[in-house]
């Protein structure tokens, strides 16, 4: 989205929110599960994992419950068999929307989102109707805390491989190819360099102007989809209006 680094500070705040709840820690939960189901629970052969683990420390989730996570990823206390789905679709002013879960019952997540699609004059996409618009990459924020130099961390961002970086008022946002995501989380956070999130996204290729009626609306849709357990992220071409940034 437009500004989208201050975007990611807005959705960053509501996942502090979020985990107060304990709805991150379930979504996050479920990655770990999912990863190491997918690819081992050694996390130095198992980037996903790694990557995973990372935003787990970074949300403050306790030990116990990511020991939790591992012990269900590898059978303990017969755990879920998550399925990874994508849904496309279209949102308020024809913004294309990409719509992860993790699910082990695809027919109650189906209805969830189509039920919130509905409700903010949304539907569903074919496949490949909307994921064309979108190039998966990773983000890696960095907060301009006080005595953070922004342009050191934009320096050792590019030592370690980034693609892009953009210097906000209050924080940089680095962006890499997805291979070299955790390559060059490892390299910034080796260089002192104080990570507040890392992860993947879909990060649009062209962007759709709303007026600000859609884009409040748009907003509620966002909010209702991601308070879905089954959600992991919702992803957009939405260019919001400053004046609705402003006012979250």
């Amino acid at each position: 989205m437009a500004g989208h680094s201050k975007w990611s500070q807005i959705k960053r705040q509501k996942g502090v929110a979020d985990a107060k709840r304990g709805q991150l820690f379930t979504k996050i939960g479920r990655e770990i599960q999912a990863a190491a189901r997918r690819s081992g629970l050694n996390p130095n052969d198992n980037p996903s994992l790694r990557l995973a683990l990372a935003r787990a420390k970074q949300a403050n989730m306790p030990k116990g419950t990511i020991e939790r996570a591992l012990a269900r990823a590898a059978g303990a206390g017969g755990g879920e068999d998550w399925e990874e789905i994508r849904y496309e679709a279209y949102g308020p002013g024809g913004v294309a929307l990409l719509i992860d879960a993790l699910t082990d019952n695809r027919n109650r997540t189906a209805a969830d989102v189509r039920a919130a699609l509905t409700k903010y004059n949304g539907n569903l996409g074919a496949t490949g109707s909307v994921a064309w618009a979108f190039e998966p990459c990773g983000i890696v924020v960095v907060d301009l805390a006080e005595g953070v130099d922004a342009d050191n961390v934009a320096l050792e961002a590019i030592d370690a491989g980034a693609a892009d970086v953009t210097i906000d008022e209050t924080l940089v946002e680095v962006r890499t190819a997805l291979a070299d995501l955790e390559a060059v989380r490892h390299g910034m956070s080796g260089a002192g360099v104080a990570i507040a999130s890392a992860e993947t996204v879909m990060r649009p290729l062209n962007q759709i102007a709303l007026e600000e009626a859609d884009a409040r609306t748009l907003l509620r849709l966002v909010e209702q989809l991601e308070e879905l357990d089954d959600i992991q992220s919702v992803h957009s071409n939405a260019d919001l209006p400053e004046s609705v940034l402003t006012e979250l």
